[in-house]
């Protein structure tokens, strides 16, 4: 008996992963070294690769000026806003396409024929109907955040275990409780899968729709920034993007583990 469980417990064992952070953070510091050394070893010219330090100097006078964070702001802004609307039309379209064969059959085929378009193709159309204001930006990222989302939601739906719906119809449950209190929770993993797909998608729309029409933003910084070549200020900015892009990953990550403790 016990040698069987020591078969098992080997052929599993890679099943089982454990985070090692320090591993992970001398692999980050191992990159910005080799990028030190390849900025100041002159087989780059520093126009294009700027040492690492040289990059972290123009931050630091783009923090103490405060710019970096009138940019900052205004991203977020437009990401929160447009995630939030996307998010909240996927989750909805999401769990009645699941749910009900009658809104599957209207709207799954809409769906999958707009899915496969460039969300940011549709930008200038969108300048044109909402303006080149807030509004346009706005739209294009929720519109980019809503198919993941739906798709994802649908797909949770439509998969979770047919008993549970039976045994809640058999205790008297309505359509309502039904989806409040058995497909949305059997959901939530799906849903924080799309979710998570949102919003790197979300960041690469802020940016590229910033660059087209924006006076600020971290797109705008990156692209004003090349412009006038100021090489350490452009990598500075992807260097932002990088850390937003990581912390809302890591807050997804935070609120889904209160939410679905048992995975």
């Amino acid at each position: 008996m016990a040698g069987d469980r020591k078969v098992v417990e080997d052929k599993t064992r890679f099943l089982v992963r454990k985070e090692n952070r320090i591993v992970s953070v001398l692999s980050v510091l191992g990159v910005f070294l080799l990028w030190e050394i390849l900025g100041r070893s002159g087989f780059v010219t520093p126009l294009f690769l700027p040492p690492f330090t040289a990059v972290l100097h123009a931050g630091v006078e783009m923090v103490q000026s405060g710019e970096i964070f009138e940019h900052m702001m205004a991203s977020l802004w437009r990401i929160g806003c447009g995630f939030f609307m996307g998010a909240a039309a996927g989750i909805f379209t999401g769990l009645a396409t699941g749910y009900s064969q009658l809104a599957d059959d209207v709207a799954h085929p809409i769906v999958a024929a707009t899915y496969p378009i460039p969300k940011i193709a549709i930008l200038p159309l969108l300048i044109l109907w909402l303006g080149i204001g807030e509004a346009s930006k706005i739209a294009v990222i929720a519109l980019g955040v809503f198919f993941p989302v739906a798709i994802n939601v649908r797909a949770g739906v439509r998969n979770m275990e047919t008993v549970l719906i039976k045994a809640a119809l058999s205790l008297g449950s309505g359509p309502f409780h039904i989806v409040t209190r058995v497909i949305l929770p059997a959901s939530v993993p799906m849903i924080f899968a799309g979710l998570k797909l949102g919003i790197g998608i979300a960041l690469l729309l802020v940016v590229t729709a910033e660059m087209i029409a924006a006076d600020k933003g971290i797109g705008f910084l990156i692209l004003s920034a090349a412009d006038l070549m100021q090489t350490g200020r452009l990598l500075f900015g992807i260097l932002v993007l990088s850390i937003m892009g990581i912390s809302f990953a890591w807050i997804l990550e935070i609120v889904e583990r209160r939410l679905v403790p048992w995975r």
